[in-house]
């Protein structure tokens, strides 16, 4: 271990698990250079995570109130607590923390601040004399080919699927582009992201006022695509890899041991592994489909989704006669599971996932 250093780094990633994970595997890789690490996130958060810090001695969580917003739930502190169509919501409910981050960061003076939703915490971190790093734990192409400038997105009204078809000037690929289906999912850029801010807007500050981009991912993958968002920028991009926390000498997690024991029951590389993240939610016409997929195939699968819409629990949503036909070869939970640890078990040999970027890492560094 290295030896402790007075350098601090504070983090507020935006309160969606698939961010604030990244933000403390990070946390991990500084401190085990021996540099103090403070994460401010909703306590909801701490409570999940706490267990992957691995340098209590150098990593602090400091818990954040989420204040309330009209449209929430009361008690909302995480998107994964809300239909990902409210999330509007929550990026005001953050926005309302604002006061509780200045205290903290004029209090403490760290060296430097990393945020990727925040788009106003650059603004108290000049006042304090702090430098401010945007973090994005998305991949590079998808920044590079929707939230840059050249993108001229209108501002008095949605973009269309059309318009998100065509890269923007300078764009470094011919190949890597949007599809017409992949360009619909985009057109959400141009929806409210706040209180009175649309989602393009939020993050186009964000990268504009830091001083310094950096971004989840390594050259090898996407080099080109991290010289256009300096290019575009202006911004010194620094490039962080995978961070997923897998190397590490104080991880000492094991596999949950109910799951543990049903994963020991198959051959090496039989069982399917299928999840979509914290925060999507299926109709329940689609939940039955993809479930009575995995029936059809023949093979063991072990499925973690949230229940669909309309339903409170993954058992009142599974077909008629479901559990009977797939017993003793196929699970269906509704509850958080350790995915990391299910993608090397070695049992599993192909894994069904939403394409959400800390999945495809997880996945590309598993032993899949």
């Amino acid at each position: 271990m290295a030896e402790p250093s007075s350098f601090h780094l504070a983090m507020f990633p935006w309160l969606a698990m698939g961010h604030i994970t990244p933000y403390v595997h990070l946390s991990n890789e500084l401190a085990a250079r021996g540099h103090r690490v403070t994460l401010l996130v909703p306590k909801k958060a701490i409570l999940q995570l706490e267990h992957l810090n691995h340098h209590p001695n150098l990593i602090t969580f400091s818990p954040v109130t989420v204040p309330h917003f009209d449209g929430l739930p009361e008690g909302t502190e995480i998107a994964s607590e809300i239909p990902i169509h409210n999330i509007h919501f929550l990026a005001a409910a953050m926005d309302l923390t604002r006061d509780q981050i200045e205290h903290f960061l004029s209090a403490n003076k760290p060296d430097f601040v990393l945020y990727d939703a925040a788009h106003w915490v650059p603004e108290i971190a000049r006042k304090n004399g702090i430098k401010s790093v945007c973090y994005n734990v998305v991949c590079a192409a998808a920044l590079a080919i929707a939230l840059v400038p050249a993108r001229q997105v209108p501002k008095d009204r949605p973009i269309t699927a059309k318009e998100l078809g065509v890269p923007p000037a300078g764009y470094p690929s011919t190949t890597v582009v949007l599809q017409g289906h992949e360009a619909r999912s985009l057109t959400f850029i141009t929806e409210p992201f706040g209180d009175g801010i649309r989602f393009y807007d939020r993050t186009i500050i964000c990268m504009k006022e830091c001083d310094a981009l950096s971004i989840r991912t390594c050259r090898e993958l996407e080099g080109d695509m991290c010289d256009y968002m300096e290019d575009q920028y202006k911004r010194p991009v620094l490039l962080t890899g995978p961070v997923l926390g897998l190397g590490s000498d104080n991880n000492t997690e094991q596999l949950e041991d109910r799951w543990a024991k049903w994963f020991a029951g198959f051959e090496a590389g039989s069982v399917v592994f299928c999840a979509f993240g914290s925060q999507w939610v299926l109709e329940k016409s689609q939940f039955q489909e993809l479930v009575l997929g995995f029936e059809l195939t023949g093979l063991p699968f072990f499925v973690a989704l949230k229940p669909p819409l309309g339903c409170e629990t993954i058992e009142e949503a599974l077909p008629e006669g479901f559990e009977e036909r797939v017993k003793g070869r196929g699970v269906v939970v509704g509850s958080w599971v350790q995915q990391t640890l299910i993608l090397n078990h070695p049992a599993v040999g192909c894994f069904v996932n939403h394409c959400g970027f800390g999945s495809m890492w997880e996945s590309l560094a598993s032993t899949l």
